[in-house]
């Protein structure tokens, strides 16, 4: 299951949102930032830390690796001398992330440590540690591609060439060790990468947490110079930025059935999933984009065209818009959906079929047919937090009241969704 709360199931009515709201912390941001203090020696201190599971996953996962975190003032402070695991376990609960890019630093590790998570993480391929960690001097036991892993490091920085077609966040991991070995005159070549956003945002947390940066050479090579970095500043400050992924949902519930206004999230991120505007703009909702917020209303609402390559989070809370939009809008991507929570391309088409959304997919395409009325209904979120949202926000305009079962699900990235949604003046009730 994907939350250690409680199971409960959200009812949400049909309701017009009114008001204003702050998107959540970044997870993307937070953990990043998370694994950059780990690898700092010293302190740092982090403001606007996130609350989601898979955020509390990462502080127990650098408190494993030798850091110690408090949280003063709604500031997380951070202090590390480096990665220097106590123990001989570490779980990444349910985080792709997480485990993506903390193998890498667990390799660091001269003992032998087990890497395990939960839900379904417990079924993710991990085949990529197994031919990729090796090259690096650290020995490497899956369990048949799949969690539990066992690694034994020290990790020596290489010249290596990698895959980057399934995730980034397997470099971003790499490149986080190569920072904390200091890594010297080596390079990671990628072949295909995907998500290059998600690697920009690595590089700026890791330049603003002082560490080693590679030079990134057109994304094909991130080159490690031979100098030492020079780690001057005592004390690193940070804030995580509002995340384009749960603030998504909020904007496209404004564009469904609302007159809203999002505060907190920065139109100058490298985040991948800020394109959602673009979406937004295309499909003819009256959106205001400001520096500090975002104010996002309905109307007629036409049938778009999105490439998601770069963003596939961007899927749920898309459909969600594309149902209310007249005529077949047509999603980009579907590739990479596969080997997310759930398999994100058959369970939206499952559960929107089952509120009158016909969804067909055509190998990289998904075509989703709208403006023909969307039923409340009952539906599952398969455990996945972005179906939850993204039925929820459906729900807000649909015919009848919509059911969402197991829709704790949520917690894994947006904890108080259904709190902000209800502050808007959505109708919904737990139970």
């Amino acid at each position: 299951m994907s939350d250690t709360h409680t199971s409960y199931k959200a009812t949400v009515q049909p309701s017009v949102l009114k008001g204003n709201i702050f998107a959540p912390a970044s997870k993307s941001s937070m953990q990043r930032a998370c694994a950059a203090a780990l690898v700092r020696k010293g302190e740092s201190n982090i403001t606007n830390p996130g609350i989601s599971n898979d955020d509390k996953a990462a502080l127990g996962v650098i408190e494993a690796l030798g850091a110690k975190w408090k949280i003063e003032d709604e500031i997380l402070k951070v202090n590390s001398e480096g990665v220097n695991a106590a123990g001989n376990e570490i779980n990444c609960g349910e985080s792709g992330l997480g485990i993506r890019m903390f193998a890498p630093l667990v390799a660091l590790n001269k003992h032998e440590i087990t890497i395990n998570g939960e839900g379904s993480l417990l079924t993710r391929p991990m085949d990529f540690f197994d031919e990729v960690l090796p090259a690096l001097s650290v020995s490497v036991n899956s369990n048949g591609g799949k969690l539990p892993l066992k690694i034994k490091g020290p990790l020596q920085p290489s010249n290596i060439t990698i895959d980057g077609s399934l995730s980034s966040q397997f470099l971003t991991g790499l490149l986080m060790a190569y920072a904390a070995a200091d890594a010297s005159d080596v390079s990671i070549k990628v072949i295909d990468l995907k998500s290059k956003p998600y690697v920009d945002l690595t590089l700026k947390v890791m330049q603003d947490f002082g560490l080693k940066l590679p030079e990134n050479r057109n994304y094909e090579e991130f080159y490690f110079p031979a100098i030492p970095v020079n780690q001057n500043a005592t004390v690193i400050d940070y804030t995580v930025e509002g995340d384009w992924s749960g603030g998504a949902f909020l904007l496209v519930a404004g564009a469904v059935n609302g007159d809203i206004v999002v505060k907190g999230l920065d139109v100058a991120s490298t985040q991948a999933d800020k394109a959602v505007l673009q979406a937004l703009i295309d499909c003819g909702c009256k959106i205001s984009i400001q520096d500090a917020q975002i104010e996002i209303s309905s109307a007629p609402l036409k049938a778009f065209h999105f490439n998601a390559t770069d963003c596939p989070d961007l899927f749920p809370p898309l459909v969600a818009l594309a149902s209310y939009c007249e005529g077949t809008t047509v999603i980009e991507g579907v590739h990479r959906l596969t080997h997310k929570e759930s398999n994100r391309a058959l369970t939206l088409q499952d559960e929107f079929g089952k509120m009158g959304v016909e969804i067909e997919l055509q190998d990289n395409l998904m075509l989703i047919k709208g403006g023909k009325g969307v039923k409340g209904t009952k539906v599952h979120s398969r455990y996945d937090h972005r179906i939850a949202m993204a039925c929820a926000v459906a729900a807000l305009k649909a015919e009848g009241d919509t059911e969402i079962e197991e829709a704790q699900a949520v917690g894994k990235s947006y904890p108080n969704f259904f709190e902000h949604i209800q502050q808007l003046g959505a109708k919904v009730e737990k139970a």
